[in-house]
Protein backbone atom coordinates (compact mmCIF):
# COMPACT_ATOMS: atom_id res chain seq x y z
CA UNK A 1 0.00 0.00 0.00
CA UNK A 2 1.57 3.69 -1.16
CA UNK A 3 0.81 5.66 1.35
CA UNK A 4 0.71 9.89 1.22
CA UNK A 5 0.99 12.22 3.95
CA UNK A 6 0.02 15.94 2.97
CA UNK A 7 3.03 18.47 4.12
CA UNK A 8 2.41 20.07 7.48
CA UNK A 9 3.05 23.57 5.92
CA UNK A 10 -0.67 23.05 3.80
CA UNK A 11 -2.22 23.11 7.44
CA UNK A 12 -0.65 26.57 8.30
CA UNK A 13 -2.66 29.51 9.48
CA UNK A 14 -6.10 28.03 8.56
CA UNK A 15 -9.11 30.55 10.12
CA UNK A 16 -10.55 29.72 13.43
CA UNK A 17 -8.17 26.52 13.32
CA UNK A 18 -5.66 26.99 16.00
CA UNK A 19 -5.75 23.15 17.33
CA UNK A 20 -2.84 20.98 17.14
CA UNK A 21 -2.65 17.25 15.74
CA UNK A 22 -1.93 14.64 17.69
CA UNK A 23 -0.83 11.71 15.87
CA UNK A 24 -1.82 8.21 16.67
CA UNK A 25 -0.07 5.48 14.38
CA UNK A 26 -1.96 2.34 13.90
CA UNK A 27 -1.02 -0.96 11.71
CA UNK A 28 -3.52 -1.61 8.68
CA UNK A 29 -4.01 -5.67 8.44
CA UNK A 30 -1.21 -5.88 5.96
CA UNK A 31 1.22 -4.08 7.94
CA UNK A 32 1.35 -1.11 7.23
CA UNK A 33 1.75 1.56 9.33
CA UNK A 34 -1.15 4.53 9.30
CA UNK A 35 -0.94 7.94 10.77
CA UNK A 36 -4.37 9.19 12.41
CA UNK A 37 -4.40 13.09 12.92
CA UNK A 38 -6.40 14.03 16.13
CA UNK A 39 -7.54 16.97 18.07
CA UNK A 40 -7.47 16.34 21.66
CA UNK A 41 -8.75 19.06 23.54
CA UNK A 42 -9.92 20.03 27.08
CA UNK A 43 -9.25 18.45 30.54
CA UNK A 44 -8.59 14.84 30.26
CA UNK A 45 -10.65 14.18 33.39
CA UNK A 46 -13.91 15.01 31.52
CA UNK A 47 -15.69 12.24 29.74
CA UNK A 48 -14.98 12.96 25.64
CA UNK A 49 -17.10 14.17 23.39
CA UNK A 50 -16.36 12.46 20.17
CA UNK A 51 -16.64 14.40 16.69
CA UNK A 52 -16.65 12.04 13.80
CA UNK A 53 -17.30 13.52 10.03
CA UNK A 54 -18.26 12.71 6.78
CA UNK A 55 -17.39 12.92 3.36
CA UNK A 56 -14.85 15.07 1.70
CA UNK A 57 -14.55 17.23 4.86
CA UNK A 58 -12.29 16.60 7.69
CA UNK A 59 -12.27 18.18 11.60
CA UNK A 60 -11.80 21.60 10.24
CA UNK A 61 -15.35 21.19 9.83
CA UNK A 62 -15.98 21.31 13.48
CA UNK A 63 -13.59 24.08 14.31
CA UNK A 64 -16.14 26.53 15.99
CA UNK A 65 -18.15 23.23 17.79
CA UNK A 66 -14.79 22.13 19.18
CA UNK A 67 -14.05 26.01 20.79
CA UNK A 68 -17.62 26.26 21.69
CA UNK A 69 -17.45 22.79 23.39
CA UNK A 70 -14.01 23.41 25.34
CA UNK A 71 -15.64 26.88 26.99
CA UNK A 72 -18.19 24.54 28.75
CA UNK A 73 -15.56 22.62 29.95
CA UNK A 74 -15.82 19.70 27.94
CA UNK A 75 -13.23 17.21 26.66
CA UNK A 76 -13.52 17.27 22.90
CA UNK A 77 -11.96 14.46 20.27
CA UNK A 78 -12.03 15.11 16.69
CA UNK A 79 -10.08 12.53 14.28
CA UNK A 80 -9.52 13.03 10.85
CA UNK A 81 -10.51 9.78 9.03
CA UNK A 82 -8.04 7.79 7.32
CA UNK A 83 -7.66 9.45 3.67
CA UNK A 84 -8.96 12.98 4.94
CA UNK A 85 -7.23 16.07 6.60
CA UNK A 86 -4.00 15.38 8.81
CA UNK A 87 -4.57 11.60 8.34
CA UNK A 88 -2.58 9.34 5.80
CA UNK A 89 -3.60 8.76 2.52
CA UNK A 90 -3.22 5.80 0.82
CA UNK A 91 -2.95 6.72 -2.75
CA UNK A 92 -5.46 3.58 -4.82
CA UNK A 93 -9.14 3.13 -4.72
CA UNK A 94 -8.83 -0.56 -3.80
CA UNK A 95 -7.09 0.59 -0.79
CA UNK A 96 -10.45 1.89 0.57
CA UNK A 97 -13.43 -0.04 1.95
CA UNK A 98 -15.99 0.28 4.42
CA UNK A 99 -14.74 -2.74 6.72
CA UNK A 100 -10.90 -1.13 6.31
CA UNK A 101 -12.44 2.02 7.39
CA UNK A 102 -14.40 0.87 10.36
CA UNK A 103 -11.34 -1.43 11.68
CA UNK A 104 -8.87 1.65 11.04
CA UNK A 105 -11.28 3.62 13.38
CA UNK A 106 -11.39 1.03 16.00
CA UNK A 107 -8.30 0.63 16.21
CA UNK A 108 -7.79 4.10 16.65
CA UNK A 109 -10.27 4.04 19.73
CA UNK A 110 -8.59 1.03 21.36
CA UNK A 111 -5.24 3.23 20.84
CA UNK A 112 -6.90 6.34 22.39
CA UNK A 113 -8.65 3.84 25.04
CA UNK A 114 -11.75 6.42 25.38
CA UNK A 115 -14.61 5.49 27.23
CA UNK A 116 -17.98 7.13 28.71
CA UNK A 117 -17.76 8.83 24.94
CA UNK A 118 -20.80 11.21 23.88
CA UNK A 119 -21.01 10.83 20.09
CA UNK A 120 -21.92 13.37 17.15
CA UNK A 121 -21.47 11.87 13.63
CA UNK A 122 -22.87 13.09 10.18
CA UNK A 123 -22.19 11.93 7.44
CA UNK A 124 -19.81 9.00 6.47
CA UNK A 125 -19.12 9.36 10.33
CA UNK A 126 -22.45 8.26 11.33
CA UNK A 127 -21.60 5.31 8.63
CA UNK A 128 -18.55 4.28 10.57
CA UNK A 129 -19.26 5.58 14.65
CA UNK A 130 -22.43 3.97 14.31
CA UNK A 131 -20.63 0.64 13.78
CA UNK A 132 -18.16 1.41 16.18
CA UNK A 133 -21.03 2.32 18.54
CA UNK A 134 -22.67 -1.26 17.41
CA UNK A 135 -18.91 -2.91 18.56
CA UNK A 136 -17.75 -1.10 21.47
CA UNK A 137 -21.37 -0.35 23.53
CA UNK A 138 -19.62 -0.52 26.75
CA UNK A 139 -17.48 2.68 25.54
CA UNK A 140 -20.35 5.15 24.50
CA UNK A 141 -23.23 6.77 27.19
CA UNK A 142 -24.80 8.79 24.79
CA UNK A 143 -24.89 9.06 20.46
CA UNK A 144 -26.20 12.77 18.71
CA UNK A 145 -26.79 11.38 15.16
CA UNK A 146 -26.87 14.22 12.41
CA UNK A 147 -27.38 13.93 8.39
CA UNK A 148 -26.46 10.41 8.68
CA UNK A 149 -27.67 6.78 8.10
CA UNK A 150 -26.83 3.17 8.59
CA UNK A 151 -28.21 1.13 5.11
CA UNK A 152 -28.55 -2.02 4.76
CA UNK A 153 -29.36 -2.32 0.73
CA UNK A 154 -31.64 0.18 0.51
CA UNK A 155 -32.12 3.64 1.03
CA UNK A 156 -31.43 4.94 -3.00
CA UNK A 157 -32.67 8.16 -3.66
CA UNK A 158 -32.52 10.59 -6.49
CA UNK A 159 -30.38 12.77 -4.61
CA UNK A 160 -27.44 10.65 -3.89
CA UNK A 161 -27.80 8.83 -7.34
CA UNK A 162 -26.95 12.69 -8.71
CA UNK A 163 -24.03 12.60 -6.06
CA UNK A 164 -22.11 9.72 -6.89
CA UNK A 165 -22.81 9.84 -10.23
CA UNK A 166 -21.00 13.06 -10.01
CA UNK A 167 -18.40 12.22 -7.79
CA UNK A 168 -17.15 9.18 -10.34
CA UNK A 169 -17.15 11.41 -13.50
CA UNK A 170 -15.61 14.54 -12.98
CA UNK A 171 -11.92 14.55 -13.81
CA UNK A 172 -10.94 16.67 -10.99
CA UNK A 173 -13.05 16.78 -7.69
CA UNK A 174 -13.94 20.11 -6.50
CA UNK A 175 -13.30 19.39 -2.85
CA UNK A 176 -14.45 22.62 -1.52
CA UNK A 177 -17.19 23.57 -4.21
CA UNK A 178 -18.80 19.97 -2.85
CA UNK A 179 -18.66 21.83 0.75
CA UNK A 180 -19.41 24.78 -0.22
CA UNK A 181 -22.49 23.22 -1.84
CA UNK A 182 -23.53 21.64 1.17
CA UNK A 183 -24.05 24.07 3.22
CA UNK A 184 -26.38 27.45 3.21
CA UNK A 185 -24.41 29.71 3.49
CA UNK A 186 -21.30 30.91 1.67
CA UNK A 187 -17.87 29.85 2.90
CA UNK A 188 -15.52 32.54 2.50
CA UNK A 189 -12.52 32.16 0.86
CA UNK A 190 -10.17 30.90 3.47
CA UNK A 191 -12.37 28.62 4.68
CA UNK A 192 -12.63 26.89 0.90
CA UNK A 193 -8.97 26.74 1.35
CA UNK A 194 -8.67 25.21 4.65
CA UNK A 195 -11.17 22.33 3.14
CA UNK A 196 -8.67 21.95 -0.11
CA UNK A 197 -5.73 22.01 2.23
CA UNK A 198 -5.41 18.35 2.59
CA UNK A 199 -5.57 17.71 -1.46
CA UNK A 200 -2.48 19.00 -2.76
CA UNK A 201 -3.64 16.92 -6.29
CA UNK A 202 -5.90 14.27 -7.17
CA UNK A 203 -3.30 11.71 -6.27
CA UNK A 204 -4.39 12.55 -2.68
CA UNK A 205 -8.08 12.41 -3.16
CA UNK A 206 -8.55 8.58 -3.52
CA UNK A 207 -10.70 8.35 -0.37
CA UNK A 208 -12.58 11.26 -1.42
CA UNK A 209 -13.35 9.91 -4.61
CA UNK A 210 -13.90 6.15 -3.28
CA UNK A 211 -16.76 7.08 -0.47
CA UNK A 212 -19.70 7.34 -2.36
CA UNK A 213 -19.70 3.95 -3.77
CA UNK A 214 -19.07 2.34 -0.94
CA UNK A 215 -22.50 3.52 0.81
CA UNK A 216 -24.47 0.16 0.53
CA UNK A 217 -27.33 1.12 -0.68
CA UNK A 218 -28.24 -1.94 -2.64
CA UNK A 219 -28.38 -5.78 -1.35
CA UNK A 220 -25.31 -6.33 -3.68
CA UNK A 221 -23.16 -4.04 -1.87
CA UNK A 222 -20.26 -5.15 0.48
CA UNK A 223 -20.83 -4.55 4.29
CA UNK A 224 -24.77 -4.37 4.01
CA UNK A 225 -24.53 -8.24 6.33
CA UNK A 226 -22.17 -6.13 8.86
CA UNK A 227 -24.83 -3.11 8.76
CA UNK A 228 -27.46 -5.85 9.61
CA UNK A 229 -25.86 -7.11 12.43
CA UNK A 230 -24.73 -3.70 14.15
CA UNK A 231 -28.72 -2.70 13.74
CA UNK A 232 -29.10 -5.73 15.80
CA UNK A 233 -26.59 -3.87 18.49
CA UNK A 234 -28.71 -0.55 17.98
CA UNK A 235 -31.62 -2.50 18.80
CA UNK A 236 -30.53 -2.99 22.08
CA UNK A 237 -29.29 0.19 22.68
CA UNK A 238 -30.61 1.87 25.83
CA UNK A 239 -28.46 4.65 26.55
CA UNK A 240 -29.52 8.52 25.02
CA UNK A 241 -30.01 8.64 21.58
CA UNK A 242 -30.73 11.82 19.76
CA UNK A 243 -31.17 13.18 16.13
CA UNK A 244 -30.84 16.60 15.28
CA UNK A 245 -31.33 16.38 11.45
CA UNK A 246 -31.30 19.23 9.32
CA UNK A 247 -34.04 20.62 7.57
CA UNK A 248 -32.24 21.57 4.14
CA UNK A 249 -30.48 18.30 2.94
CA UNK A 250 -32.06 16.56 0.24
CA UNK A 251 -29.65 13.13 0.42
CA UNK A 252 -30.98 12.21 4.12
CA UNK A 253 -34.20 14.03 4.63
CA UNK A 254 -36.44 11.25 6.69
CA UNK A 255 -33.24 9.70 7.76
CA UNK A 256 -33.94 10.41 11.45
CA UNK A 257 -37.09 8.27 11.30
CA UNK A 258 -35.81 5.02 11.62
CA UNK A 259 -33.42 6.00 14.43
CA UNK A 260 -36.49 7.56 16.57
CA UNK A 261 -38.58 4.58 15.89
CA UNK A 262 -35.62 1.52 16.17
CA UNK A 263 -33.00 2.61 18.92
CA UNK A 264 -34.90 1.94 22.50
CA UNK A 265 -32.46 4.96 23.53
CA UNK A 266 -34.28 7.26 21.25
CA UNK A 267 -37.56 7.19 22.77
CA UNK A 268 -38.86 9.91 24.69
CA UNK A 269 -35.69 11.99 23.59
CA UNK A 270 -36.26 15.68 22.54
CA UNK A 271 -35.32 15.13 19.25
CA UNK A 272 -34.98 18.28 16.49
CA UNK A 273 -34.85 19.49 13.41
CA UNK A 274 -31.95 22.06 12.99
CA UNK A 275 -33.51 25.05 11.16
CA UNK A 276 -31.73 26.86 8.22
CA UNK A 277 -28.95 24.49 7.33
CA UNK A 278 -27.81 22.33 4.98
CA UNK A 279 -25.88 18.69 4.79
CA UNK A 280 -22.98 20.36 6.59
CA UNK A 281 -24.91 21.49 9.65
CA UNK A 282 -21.45 22.14 11.40
CA UNK A 283 -20.77 25.10 8.96
CA UNK A 284 -24.26 26.47 8.92
CA UNK A 285 -24.94 26.03 12.59
CA UNK A 286 -22.19 25.25 15.05
CA UNK A 287 -23.74 27.50 17.84
CA UNK A 288 -27.03 25.60 17.63
CA UNK A 289 -24.66 22.20 17.69
CA UNK A 290 -22.69 23.28 20.70
CA UNK A 291 -25.36 24.21 23.15
CA UNK A 292 -27.35 21.05 22.05
CA UNK A 293 -24.38 18.36 22.80
CA UNK A 294 -24.10 20.60 26.27
CA UNK A 295 -27.42 20.32 27.38
CA UNK A 296 -27.78 16.37 26.20
CA UNK A 297 -24.95 15.41 28.04
CA UNK A 298 -25.78 17.58 31.30
CA UNK A 299 -29.80 16.11 31.46
CA UNK A 300 -28.88 12.62 30.92
CA UNK A 301 -25.19 12.48 32.93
Amino acid sequence: MKVLRTPDSRFENLPAFPFPPRFVEIRDAGGTALRIGTIDEGPRSAAPILLLHGEPSWSFLYRHIIAGLMAKGHRVVAPDLIGFGRSDKPSELQDYTYERHVRWMSDWLIAMDLNRITLFCQDWGGLIGLRLVAKYPQRFDRVVVANTGLPIGQGFSEGFQRWLDFSQRIPTLPISDIVNTGTVRELSEAERAAYDAPFPDESYKAGARRFPTLVPITPQHESVAENIAAWTVLESFNKPFLTAFSDADPVTKGGERIFQERVPGAKGQPHVTIAGAGHFLQEDKPDEIVNLIDRFVARTS
